[in-house]
């Protein structure tokens, strides 16, 4: 770190120019780079989805993407909705229809007059699946409408967008960005607070130009823009706001720029590099999960926290030695980094260290109880309910008795010679409101026939799923494949998680290795790991209270509940989750580390007589919260900010996934990072310091390395020889 510091402190106009220009070519690239972002969701090998990929070539339509649904409301709607099946296919050229009027179809007209027209599209690459089709039929809609009748086209793919108009990625940072700038302000009172949103300009925008790289090599998933923009945001500002408050506090001390600059860079820098690892290691983690979708967001997400370092370990401290002090206006005062309330926080938790652990762990325990009871899928269509006319006229139809199942069909290929069996067998099971296979070439194709099943309830409830179940049994039986967006749930849900637990058992253990290295410790990163799990845990039970169960959907998002949480949400907010409060855990554990091995230090060399070790810990606890309870909670501020601004997107995915994020932030920082983690560093005590000697020496520790992160050539007293306090080393 010293060697890096010293180059960059020689060549910062270099440094600086060098990040300008990569900044300004990812700017200038950044739409071509968001243009070959794909939308694709596969599967590879599991049986829906190539059962999907073989309707979809074979009818050119179908198979992942759901159907648009056009209402009739009015008298005679039965009779209707089969003259707005042909006007459809009339107006969209290779429009797949089914109407009530169809064989074995009626179940499609309710007795409330009212009717429905199953409609699939010429699909359109990119986001919107219609998104050439759907204005050719709300046309087709509003011509229908009149004298007594209503038309509506709606659809799952229509309301999951929740019934606005998606914004552009620009909006969401600046969202983020203002609330940023907001704590920045607060923390320095100074034109400091701008450099760490630079930092975060450029992190995002050089993060953006690998990204463009990274797509030539690899399909991305579209995601992944997001996640640079909003999650590098909060981790680069979270880098650079740790170096910059301690170069403020050894300024403050009163010695050189350049030397306020190395030994933030010796102590901060270290802990930057060890928490981007961490972070890195974390999102890599999804690479190892067998989708394409989700390997492409740890891809890129694993490209924001290494530009995050590059840039908070050469421009911050470029800078910081070119206009650093000028920087501080208009504050006038000596920066003052150790917080009285956080150190009497810390004190308070000492004093009551049991009941603070008993109480956390309670009360964690308690928030994440309603993961037990989680359910994932895709949301149901209740939990897509909202004020628009699609959203009534659906939710409407459904009520009156038209089957829930019609809103995301399961589609059965059968060979044409077997169809009708198929159509006998399937629809006699349990749960099965009717099997049809609508009549027209269109519906048949290479000799095969697609049958629609449509269920009774929602298929991402219990008794929907359970029918899927039955449904795909039989159709093993019958040798016909099943598709549809419903089958492909159940096939990601398994594929996905099936081996999650060999996935986050290789994260935890390199994490740990890290940990140890960088804490010289055993017990401090094994605290650090079962924390992580509280809070993670802690996490998806109350994203599962507020999205699957409803309890403040309405009054937070205006919303019900969704019945479910997103399929991949979870391992998602799993990687970034994880990384990101073990940010939080280096920062203050290096900087307890640090106080306690200077506590120790100063007591060998004392002649008043020496620290207990309980008391050297107590001291580090607080001198550790002290100076960086501050900087973890403002750090914390930004990220919930930045994911308050992805939670504002239209789509209800994103809602779940900000929601998760956002909340496993303030969990974290507030209840494991401010209480229990200093409570149970008193707890552990002497047993904090200690790393077993076969460890040490397979992390290639030596007895003489420094014992606090970043304090070149310190050495431990405990290992000195000719100590006078005749305690034994480890």
């Amino acid at each position: 770190m010293n060697r890096l510091t010293a180059a960059v402190l020689r060549h910062r106009v270099i440094v600086a120019v060098a990040w300008l220009a990569i900044a300004i070519a990812g700017g200038a690239t950044a739409s071509t780079t968001v243009d070959r972002l794909t939308f694709d969701f596969d599967l590879p090998g599991q049986p829906a989805y190539e059962t999907n990929q073989r309707i979809v070539d074979e009818f050119g339509n179908g198979g992942l993407t759901d159907p648009l649904l056009l209402v009739v409301e009015g008298d005679d709607a039965a009779s209707r909705a089969d003259e707005v099946a042909q006007e459809v296919r009339s107006a969209v050229p290779g429009t797949r229809t089914v109407s009530p009027g169809d064989d074995g179809a009626d179940v499609l007209a309710t007795d409330a007059d009212s009717a429905v027209v199953v409609a699939y599209a010429p699909l359109t690459p990119g986001p919107e699946s219609y998104a050439e089709a759907q204005p050719a039929l709300e046309q087709v809609a509003e011509a229908a409408s009149g004298d007594g009748t209503t038309v509506t086209l709606t659809g799952f793919s229509v309301l999951e967008e929740g019934g606005g108009d998606d914004r552009g990625l620009i909006v969401e940072v600046l969202i983020g960005g203002i609330g940023a700038l907001v704590v920045l302000a607060l923390v320095f009172g100074s034109l400091l607070a701008g450099l760490p949103l630079l930092v975060a300009a450029v992190s995002i925008l050089g993060t953006f130009l690998a990204l463009l790289g990274l797509t030539h090599l690899t399909d991305v998933s579209a995601v992944v823009e997001y996640l640079i923009a909003l999650i590098g945001l909060g981790v680069a500002i979270d880098y650079s706001l740790l170096v910059v408050t301690r170069w403020r506090e050894e300024s403050a001390k009163g010695v050189d720029n350049d030397e306020a600059i190395r030994a933030a860079m010796a102590t901060a820098g270290r802990s930057v590099v060890f928490s981007g690892v961490t972070v890195a290691v974390s999102l890599a983690a999804l690479v190892l999960v067998p989708i394409p979708f989700l390997r492409s967001i740890g891809l890129g997400g694993l490209l924001i926290p290494l530009f995050s370092v590059a840039v908070s370990l050469t421009l911050v401290p470029a800078l910081l030695s070119a206009v650093g002090p000028r920087m501080n206006w208009p504050r006038r005062k000596p920066a003052v980094t150790r917080s009285r309330l956080w150190a009497a926080i810390a004190t308070g938790v000492l004093r009551r260290r049991w009941l603070t652990v008993v109480g956390s762990v309670v009360v964690l325990l308690a928030l994440a109880a309603p993961v037990l009871g989680l359910t994932l899928g895709t949301a149901q269509l209740s939990g897509l309910a909202n004020g628009s006319a699609a959203s009534r006229a659906l939710v409407d139809a459904v009520a009156d008795g038209v089957p829930a199942g019609v809103v995301r069909p399961t589609e059965v290929l059968a060979p044409e010679g077997d169809a009708q069996g198929a159509v006998e067998q399937l629809t006699g099971l349990d749960g099965v409101a009717a099997v049809v296979a609508p009549p027209g070439q269109e519906w048949s194709a290479d000799g095969q026939s697609l049958l629609q099943v449509w269920t009774d309830t929602d298929p991402t409830s219990d008794t929907g799923r359970a029918t899927l179940q039955r449904v795909r049994d039989e159709a093993d039986d019958l040798g016909v494949a099943v598709g549809g967006t419903p089958a492909e749930d159940a096939d990601f849900i398994s594929a996905v998680y099936g081996k999650a637990g060999w996935v986050v058992l290789g994260v935890a253990v390199v994490t740990f290795l890290l940990l140890a290295r960088a804490l010289r410790s055993f017990w401090l990163p094994l605290k650090a790991l079962a924390l992580n799990a509280l809070s993670l845990a802690a996490a998806y039970g109350v994203t599962v209270l507020i999205w699957q169960d409803g309890h403040g959907t309405e009054l937070l998002f205006d919303r019900t509940a969704t019945g479910a949480v997103t399929i991949w949400v979870p391992i998602a907010a799993f990687a970034f989750l994880f990384g990101l409060s073990m940010d939080y855990e280096v920062f203050i554990l290096s900087r307890m580390r640090e106080e306690y091995d200077a506590l120790m230090a100063a007591s060998a060399d004392s002649t008043a007589g020496a620290a207990t070790e309980r008391e050297a810990t107590d001291r580090a606890v607080v001198e550790g919260i002290a100076n960086t309870g501050r900087l973890v909670t403002s750090a914390a501020l930004i990220l919930f900010f930045a994911f308050i601004a992805l939670s504002t997107v239209p789509t209800v995915e994103v809602k779940v996934l900000a929601t998760a994020l956002a909340l496993g932030i303030a969990i974290d920082a507030v209840i494991v990072r401010g209480l229990l983690a200093p409570a149970l560093v008193g707890v552990l005590g002497r047993a904090n310091w200690t790393i077993p000697r076969v460890l040490s020496r397979a992390l290639l520790l030596r007895p003489s390395e420094p014992r606090h992160l970043g304090s070149p050539g310190y050495v431990d007293p405990r290992h000195s020889a000719g100590r006078s306090s005749g305690r034994r080393g480890r």
